[in-house]
């Protein structure tokens, strides 16, 4: 299958943008154009505290910014959604949804930039299309009473999303529902088993495709024109359940290969999912940080799926037990490397791909937790290094693995959430309570 990316090509489905979706595109590679050019200059910060839980932020055109997220309410008045358009100076907010139904789940969801001009917004078990001033043009509450982890647009301006679920809690269902009203196309497909991650999906000669980590396999979906089905004939095994490692978050489709990180669901992700509504506790939870020792015995892994034979290479680029993250790897084919980390016992890693197995190449003191960017052209990843009470974002040489640059963002609280990047040599930063810019002069 061709997985190369053109990205100077429109992303079919989406608004003419260069992040019109979280991690740039359906293939999940956060790359963006240009570079920082960091090393040596001064970051400059804006950082607001909302006390909301910012989960993304994503751009329409190129002074359109738009802000999603939750109202982190695990406990107390109901929560809800809502949709932000942001100065992307100054953070200042132009104008703003309604208060969104979420059918009282409490999870980050997702926004995306359509084609046909909208903005589209999954949170919690609800669908809602918006304008570009956040008004609401169209509802819909999704068959299944569950939250939904992220959404995606395919290439025929349809939309994509699927409720997440642990081991144990029954099989995961992708919706797919009309651009214009909603409608739900068809009966939505339930997996073999749950899934924890978002979904990716990659359009290639061989037709379009999106992949799903479940409870112990990676599901492949054929997209046809009125139906959603199964590629019986690539279902790579990637854990045992009740074995030693835990479940894998989403993955990125590069260089014909899916990446991903297991170790995902951790201690706050299953309390969270332990209730139903999701999230939602009558008292307050003592296990909602992600800062709690794992689960399980196994250290952090990264795993190769081939998509052409479904062969699975692996490697531990730490060797810790007890290893788990909130956010899934990124691959750099164009320095021939492959960016994992350990949140819970802290830990960064280059990992070289052009050999026949997986080899650290280096490694960076750091405890990352969000979903990074990369500049491939400059070679510079950013991603979040956490200190306690001080969220602070670095910039890496990926070649290397020297940390040029590293900038406090006045924010105390690190979560899982998304990295954005801007056009003027700055990038965008969500987590809990605080959203960001930070631009290199």
């Amino acid at each position: 299958m061709n997985t190369q990316v053109d990205r100077d090509t429109a992303l079919p489905g989406y608004y003419r943008s260069h992040w019109p979706v979280e991690c740039g595109g359906n293939r999940r590679q956060k790359a963006a154009h240009g570079g920082l050019h960091a090393e040596g200059a001064t970051p400059e910060v804006t950082t607001v505290t909302n006390g909301r839980w910012n989960v993304m932020t994503i751009w329409r055109g190129p002074d359109e910014l738009y802000l999603g997220g939750t109202i982190p309410a695990f406990t107390g008045p109901p929560p809800f959604g809502w949709l932000q358009r942001l100065n992307p100076e100054s953070l200042e907010v132009i104008s703003e949804s309604p208060r969104l139904p979420c059918g009282d789940h409490v999870w980050c969801g997702a926004i995306a930039a359509h084609a046909n001009g909208s903005i589209y917004k999954v949170n919690g078990s609800y669908l809602h299309r918006l304008d570009p001033d956040c008004q609401v043009l169209a509802e819909r509450k999704l068959p299944v009473d569950q939250a939904h982890n992220g959404l995606l647009i395919l290439s025929d301006g349809s939309v994509a999303t699927k409720d997440l679920r642990l081991a144990g809690q029954g099989p995961s269902t992708i919706t797919r529902l009309s651009p214009d009203t909603l409608e739900v196309m068809g009966p939505p497909l339930a997996l073999p088993e749950g899934s924890m991650g978002r979904i990716a999906s990659d359009q290639t000669d061989a037709g379009e495709f999106i992949y799903i980590p479940g409870i112990e396999r990676v599901w492949r979906i054929r997209v046809a024109p009125n139906e959603l089905s199964i590629d019986d004939g690539w279902a790579p095994q990637y854990r045992t359940e009740g074995g030693e490692q835990g479940l894998s978050w989403d993955g990125c489709i590069s260089e014909g290969a899916l990446w991903l990180m297991d170790n995902g669901d951790i201690d706050s992700l299953r309390a969270i999912y332990g209730e139903h509504p999701n999230g939602r506790f009558d008292v307050p939870s003592a296990h909602l940080s992600w800062r709690r020792p794992a689960p399980w015995s196994g250290p952090q892994r990264l795993l190769k799926i081939s998509l052409e034979s479904g062969e699975v290479v692996t490697a531990t680029p730490f060797g810790t037990p007890g290893g788990g993250i909130i956010a899934p790897p990124v691959n750099v084919p164009e320095h021939s490397t492959c960016i994992a980390w350990d949140s819970i016992n802290g830990g960064l890693a280059g990992v070289a791909t052009d050999e026949t197995t997986l080899r650290v190449r280096w490694t960076v003191d750091a405890r990352p937790s969000m979903q990074p960017v990369v500049f491939p052209e400059t070679g510079e990843l950013v991603i979040n290094d956490y200190k306690t009470g001080d969220d602070q974002l670095i910039v890496v040489d990926i070649p290397t693995g020297e940390v040029i640059s590293r900038v406090s963002l006045g924010s105390r609280v690190a979560n899982g959430m998304f990295l954005t990047a801007g056009l003027d040599r700055d990038v965008y930063y969500c987590s809990t309570l605080a959203v960001s810019r930070v631009r290199w002069r």
